[in-house]
């Protein structure tokens, strides 16, 4: 038995079908935005999370810094070894008999030497023992320091180092 009621069995069909599409429509804007609200949530986290970027920051300029420490090292090192065979060619040159220098010029690593010792305190310098020993025996040696401002002719004097 059928109720009689103000609409047909067909258009409640309709009605029912229509009614189904726009709750489902519903749900899928529903799920899509709680997926984009997720997204936002992550962005932001990974984007503002500042404990994080700090460590981040942190470990980077840790290894940037001992990776500047490690080249400064070899630099001093670098240094102290040309400083070195810089001498022990200079002294073999001033002792030639090709050499056209005034017996009152310096070596250039000589003066190199002395600015600093001028300049700097004793327990600042990096000067490795070998040639402190040897610079010791030099000055040592050598009874007057020149007191014109040149070095070797080249014209460079302790005033265009500084």
């Amino acid at each position: 038995i059928e109720d009689e009621t103000q609409v047909s069995r067909a258009t409640q069909g309709e009605q029912d079908n229509y009614e189904m599409h726009v709750r489902a429509a519903n749900i899928v804007r529903a799920g899509e935005s709680l997926m984009k609200l997720v997204s936002d949530l992550k962005q932001f986290l990974i984007l503002n999370d500042f404990p994080s970027v700090n460590e981040a920051i942190n470990q980077r300029n840790q290894q940037l810094r001992s990776l500047q420490e490690e080249c400064d090292k070899k630099l001093i090192a670098l240094r102290d070894e040309i400083s070195i065979d810089l001498y022990e060619l200079e002294e073999e040159y001033y002792s030639s008999s090709y050499s056209l220098c005034d017996s009152n010029d310096l070596p250039l690593c000589e003066a190199y030497w002395r600015q600093d010792f001028a300049t700097l305190s004793p327990e600042s310098l990096s000067m490795p023992l070998a040639a402190a020993a040897a610079e010791q025996s030099v000055a040592t040696s050598q009874s007057s320091t020149p007191s014109h401002p040149h070095v070797n002719g080249h014209g460079a004097g302790p005033a265009e180092h500084s």
